[in-house]
């Protein structure tokens, strides 16, 4: 199978909110190769493909077959092999976003035979407790993590911060929400920055997602505060939020994660 197929399927796709969607893929012919929580997978289409209606004009392509590859964190658990989820977010003048939306069930598409990537839970020891935080399709890996090794009042807590503009860009709310709902070890905070757009109004935390940290929301529902000694942090997102919570996170005695010099703070930057 050469780099160039269009070797995957689209089994489903739901448009939840105005440019994002879930898009489920799986292999077309092949078995999925065995992969960790929090890695990612490459899909592409050609250039030939069509765009979605109101994505903005780009000029012909020199070569029209040509492939067009980007990486997306997997949402999906590792443990099932059927299909890998993806949570993406249109963005109208990119090349390969406004292709994706336009995709429908059953349609082809290249997808990558290796899944990569180093922001796993490999180098957390299974007690130390986990803060997951996340600006818009940021959460996706978090999600692949809860959904592979989380159990339901074990000792070890999880906690998810997940910022966004408006409460209908907060993917995966629904499950979450009963996920913390039914599970004293497991803690949801999503927070929105515009407000005053809400059309039934909102009576969660506004701001952004660093702002949960300041707050001390997630040491009141852990009911004890996160530490360097108990607590590895994750950070996916936006580079903004990024860069302030490991300064925030540093001057709190957290270290910046290397593979030569471990630590408690450990980073996917895609952008």
């Amino acid at each position: 199978m050469s780099e160039t197929d269009i070797n995957a399927v689209v089994v489903k796709k739901t448009e939840f909110a105005p440019g994002l969607m879930i898009l489920r893929v799986r292999p077309d012919s092949w078995s999925m190769p065995d992969f960790k929580a929090g890695q990612y997978v490459a899909i592409g289409l050609p250039w030939s493909a069509k765009r979605v209606e109101l994505s903005d004009p780009e000029s012909p392509p020199s070569n029209p077959d040509q492939l067009i590859k980007r990486a997306y964190s997997i949402a999906s658990s590792s443990k099932q092999k059927e299909y890998v989820e993806l949570y993406i977010t249109l963005v109208r003048s990119g090349s390969l976003t406004p292709r994706l939306f336009a995709l429908k069930e059953g349609d082809g598409l290249f997808m990558s035979i290796k899944f990569k990537g180093m922001f796993t839970l490999d180098q957390v020891s299974e007690e130390m407790n986990l803060a997951l935080v996340a600006t818009g399709t940021g959460i996706a890996p978090y999600m692949s993590m809860i959904r592979t090794t989380f159990m339901a009042d074990d000792t070890r807590k999880f906690a998810v911060l997940h910022g966004a503009r408006h409460s209908w860009d907060l993917g995966y709310r629904a499950e979450l929400v009963t996920l913390s709902y039914y599970c004293k070890n497991f803690s949801y905070q999503p927070i929105i920055s515009r407000p005053d757009d809400e059309k039934e109004g909102w009576t969660g935390d506004t701001g952004y997602v660093q702002d949960l940290w300041d707050n001390k929301t997630l040491e009141r529902a852990w009911g004890e505060p996160p530490k360097p000694d108990n607590t590895h942090i994750f950070l996916c997102g936006a580079p903004a939020m990024i860069e302030t919570m490991v300064a925030k996170l540093e001057a709190e005695g957290f270290k910046e994660h290397k593979k030569k010099d471990p630590g408690q703070i450990h980073v996917e930057r895609f952008w």
